[in-house]
């Protein structure tokens, strides 16, 4: 399986990862971008620019950690350097399919829509997490490529395999993501409970232990089917004054980190 080698990078708007350990003894690529404006919630086409001139000498596939959800666009930017059709997963609590208020500007809250419209290379979207009424505020011309499996459906999955015994891997199975497409990783831990991790935004219930199993049924599947994960992205961290908080966030990314590192 080509994988992610070793190229673990930070990617630092708000300072916040000075506060967390997880990085520590690893071989990492720390980019700041702490001195661009125009990049709290929404991205302007400057600070877009200026951040690819930054990212250029970092390949697409590596382990990127990209701050809060206020900058989850980096997704989009991310998918936006993909030279080859790839399929896209995200864990998140929101749908990130709401166009911008204003024209010209990539937004945290819709950089899922920005990526079905404008990268040619992205074929499909698997989306985990979200509530069913989010959903239904979807645009129906998005829907047609985004396989949505809601916060609802998890519970009841969840309660399926405590029950029937069931396994991840079943779970994965009914998802079809297929691995003969190259598939982008994105993650948002506000798809976590409040008690594994602290965000920005509005949180799920999943824990760590649900997300990681999920996370092993799919490389499992990716890897007896030859397939090719591109890129692991994380983010969702708290805001720098609620630093206090770091600690969860910290855990979580430490041992995403360390599956990542496991499958690649």
């Amino acid at each position: 399986m080509e994988g992610l080698k070793r190229n673990i990078v930070i990617m630092d708007f708000s300072g916040i990862y000075q506060n967390e350990q997880f990085y520590e003894g690893e071989q990492i690529s720390w980019i700041d971008l702490s001195d661009i404006s125009g990049t709290n919630c929404y991205c302007d086409g400057d600070a877009q620019a200026q951040i690819l001139e930054r990212m250029e000498k970092y390949p697409v596939s590596g382990i990127y950690f990209m701050d809060s959800g206020n900058y989850h666009y980096m997704s989009r930017i991310g998918a936006g350097r993909v030279k080859e059709p790839f399929n896209l997963l995200v864990f998140d609590n929101h749908t990130d399919m709401q166009l911008p208020a204003f024209g010209g500007l990539l937004s945290c809250g819709g950089w899922i829509a920005s990526a079905l419209e404008e990268v040619q290379k992205l074929q499909e979207v698997w989306l985990i997490g979200p509530d069913e009424e989010a959903y239904g505020q979807v645009e129906e011309t998005f829907k047609d490529r985004v396989h949505f499996l809601s916060r609802e459906r998890l519970a009841e999955a969840r309660q399926y395999m405590a029950e029937k015994k069931g396994s991840e891997e079943e779970l994965i199975r009914s998802l079809e993501i297929p691995a003969n497409i190259p598939l982008y990783i994105s993650i948002d831990k506000d798809v976590l409970c409040p008690e594994e991790a602290a965000t920005t935004w509005s949180q799920g219930d999943m824990t760590l232990e649900e997300m990681l199993k999920v996370l092993l049924a799919l490389c499992s599947h990716f890897e007896k089917e030859n397939g090719k994960i591109l890129q692991v992205d994380i983010c969702g961290e708290c805001d720098p004054d609620k630093s206090m908080e770091s600690p969860k966030n910290d855990h979580a990314n430490k041992e995403l980190l360390r599956f990542w590192k496991k499958w690649f």
